[in-house]
């Protein structure tokens, strides 16, 4: 329970990363609020397991491009829970295609809520942060910001501008007693991922030096970590999480 006492908000928390990233802040006895954008069936399934576990939780529906959404967001979860100690920036879409036959629309839905969304929550969240002269911010970032994949390049592009926003951000507020890091997940087994997946089918396995994919609770772990009183002294850095995949091909 390192988290005793602590108020998280995590974007995108009701599926995937996001709802292992909540479960495990909570497990930790942080008071969990976070987001979702449609998919309010599980949203409701997560808060209800959680309060059965004797953990606070609150869901906002909230489109992560808004924001002016996400500043209510913010100033309710202060409101509600007394504090912001934790952010975790998590909520991303992909919408794949070769840059040739991309449309802007496509371009800037995933630009919106990938990045813009970093913006908005990091923007509403920092105030009451540097107030109280501490805070955790974690974001969620991917080993395409480095790696590459085609027909990501406005996913890739998200990314990398999350590690650039990342390492600044860390610049402006360390003295304030806040730290800002950022989590690359590799391959890992959630419907996000799933297309693919059944792509390349066990060719992604080939390629990762642990040979298994990964799993949600794999990146929970690491934001936990950071996220703790433990990690006081860590900022501005990118942790990758990826079982060995971006070492290169093994053997």
């Amino acid at each position: 329970m390192k988290l005793a006492g602590k108020v998280a908000l995590v974007t995108g928390g009701s599926r995937g990363i996001g709802r292992s990233i909540v479960t495990a802040l909570a497990k930790e006895g942080a008071k969990v609020a976070f987001t979702y954008n449609s998919n309010e069936e599980a949203a409701n399934n997560l808060v209800k397991e959680l309060e059965l576990d004797q953990r606070v939780a609150v869901a906002f529906k909230a489109d992560a491009a808004d924001g002016a959404r996400a500043q209510q967001v913010v100033d309710e979860v202060v409101e509600k829970l007394g504090s912001l100690d934790i952010l975790v920036n998590n909520a991303g879409i992909i919408k794949d295609g070769l840059l040739a036959a991309m449309s802007e629309e496509n371009w800037c839905a995933v630009i919106n809520t990938n990045l813009n969304s970093v913006y908005h929550y990091c923007h509403a969240a920092i105030r009451p942060m540097m107030s109280a002269r501490k805070g955790r911010i974690v974001n969620i970032s991917s080993v395409a910001a480095n790696f590459g994949n085609p027909g990501q390049t406005n996913y890739a592009a998200t990314k990398g501008g999350i590690e650039g926003f990342t390492r600044c951000l860390a610049k402006e507020v360390g003295r304030r007693g806040i730290t800002v890091n950022a989590v690359a997940p590799g391959f890992i087994v959630t419907d996000m991922t799933e297309a693919i997946r059944n792509a390349a089918g066990a060719e992604i396995e080939k390629q990762i030096a642990m040979r298994r994919l990964g799993e949600p609770q794999d990146i929970s772990n690491a934001v936990t970590f950071l996220s703790l009183d433990e990690s006081s002294y860590i900022t501005g850095h990118v942790i990758t999480v990826d079982g060995g995949l971006t070492l290169g091909s093994g053997l």
